[in-house]
């Protein structure tokens, strides 16, 4: 594809424009009426995974097709899970299976959003910042915490435009939220507690075969395995229920822990955590003989994370986490003719302080404030956009206005907090696998009674060094701050 000129002097403006003079402006409205975007001023725009989730990510991105969407890019061509759908809907759009193909083709662009499987975001996002791309990356960030870290730095260093696709990050029920506990309207907390009724697909189970006669004529298998070892093409990974299985998915932590954890860690300012443990359902086919679960994430969990005091706290925070249709018991606070968290009581938060306690549902939507004094406050949030409330949206106009931008210092989820965050909840994750080590590797099902009933050496609190990334008092765990890379596709 020839370069073309003008658009590579536009991608120079956007870039430098942060740094440059600001005497001499004439605003957009001046030039061209009021909400004339000149087509210099146009963003161009790629979506890598365009179906499902990616679908709206790429279409809120184009603020109703005030950008520029020049290229689509999924290894199923034809897939029926929103790929078609966005082929129509950006007809103009250059489509690419292999996205080292649209880096290496598509000179001229500007950002773009990434919602591919867990496993593959740290590979396509540190490509795309190399070559200094603004990106918008799905939720969790990264499949590990290694992978996180990396990210978050390299976003500093190529100064590039970030937000991790958490969107309840910018609904405004979360304002209510922080305000209160800004105003010690709950004292001081001393426990959290979220829970979700993830999974809903299938885990806890073995893994399932594959079957690659079904794969479709058009599906690059081996891009959608990406660093995961080489295996035959399965039905049952693609295009969704990958995420019960380690080697591409985070399970429900990484599923929902990105939207529901968010809300305490940004409220109370939460830093790196201190420690994780956890305990899981098991799955007894015979007696005494427990179904073993390495490679996949168990049905359920409960998985506690302790945290330091911080600016706005003065006692250590215990966080509880809830997966697999369990969730917390209701405090004395809380009228039993009513809900915890959202109205189904599905998903939630609980902030529990000496002095209250605050609920939401997912995403900081429905905010409620309970006080000693038997108050209720549920404040009513009228005229929302639409769009994911305007989290693709924030994030284009901050790449127009520049890095470090006051625009781009408002984003919720640039990487600098969404790194972080992410990071915490992954280590969820760590407690979990840990918890599978076994004395005799990975057998189908381990005896725990007689002689190998102790098999297990991984059940125990860990203590983690945030700032190196490191558990300190059970080195075996470490291997899962990252992964083993298949060749050639290591970051």
């Amino acid at each position: 594809m020839k370069k073309s000129t003008s658009n590579s002097s536009r991608r120079l403006f956007l870039k430098k424009s942060a740094a440059a003079s600001s005497f001499f402006i004439i605003p957009r409205f001046v030039l061209g009426g009021n909400g004339y975007t000149a087509p210099s001023d146009k963003l161009s725009i790629a979506s890598i995974g365009c179906g499902g989730k990616g679908r709206s990510d790429i279409i809120n991105a184009s603020v109703n097709g005030r950008e520029n969407v020049v290229a689509l890019c999924d290894i199923d061509p034809n897939g029926k899970h929103g790929v078609i759908d966005a082929r129509k809907k950006f007809p103009k759009a250059k489509f690419y299976t292999d996205f080292k193909e649209l880096f290496s083709e598509e000179k001229d662009l500007d950002a773009v959003t990434i919602s591919t499987p867990d496993h593959t975001h740290g590979i396509i996002a540190k490509t795309a910042m190399d070559n200094k791309i603004h990106v918008y990356v799905q939720k969790p960030l990264t499949h590990n915490i290694k992978e996180a870290r990396l990210l978050t730095e390299l976003a500093r260093k190529k100064e590039v435009v970030t937000q991790m696709g958490n969107q309840g990050a910018s609904h405004p029920g979360q304002n209510y939220v922080q305000q209160w506990i800004r105003e010690k309207r709950v004292g001081n907390v001393s426990e959290v507690k979220v829970w979700t009724n993830r999974p809903v697909w299938p885990q806890g189970i073995s893994f399932p075969a594959s079957d690659p006669g079904n794969k479709p004529k058009d599906l690059d298998w081996d891009l959608w395995l990406g660093p995961a070892m080489k295996i035959p093409y399965n039905s049952s990974l693609h295009p969704f229920n990958w995420r019960g299985w380690w080697d591409y998915g985070t399970g429900s932590l990484g599923d929902m822990g990105c939207h529901l954890i968010d809300i305490p860690f940004r409220a109370l300012k939460l830093k790196y955590p201190v420690s994780v443990e956890c305990s899981v359902s098991s799955f007894f086919s015979k007696m005494w003989e427990v179904k073993h679960q390495s490679v996949g994430c168990p049905a359920s969990s409960l998985v506690t994370i302790n945290f330091a005091p911080t600016s706005l706290n003065t006692s250590p925070i215990k966080l509880e986490w809830y997966d697999g249709g369990l969730r917390p018991s209701y405090p004395n606070l809380i009228p039993t003719d009513t809900y915890l968290g959202g109205e189904t009581n599905e998903n939630g938060v609980m902030i529990i302080g000496d002095e209250g306690i605050i609920t939401t549902d997912v995403y900081g939507q429905n905010p409620r404030l309970f006080t000693k004094d038997k108050q209720v406050t549920s404040p009513k949030i009228k005229n929302l956009p639409n769009d994911d409330w305007g989290h693709q949206r924030m994030w284009i106009d901050a790449i127009k206005d520049g890095y470090g931008s006051p625009k781009h210092k408002m984003l919720t989820s640039s990487f600098d907090y969404a790194g972080p965050m992410t990071e915490t909840v992954l280590m969820g994750n760590i407690a979990i696998r840990s918890y599978f080590l076994n004395k005799n590797g990975n057998p189908d099902s381990v005896r725990i009674n007689g002689i190998n009933g102790n098999s297990y050496y991984g059940r125990k609190k860990l203590t983690w060094d945030g700032e190196n990334m490191k558990i300190t008092n059970f080195e075996e765990a470490n291997q899962f701050v990252g992964r083993n890379y298949r060749h050639g596709w290591e970051l």
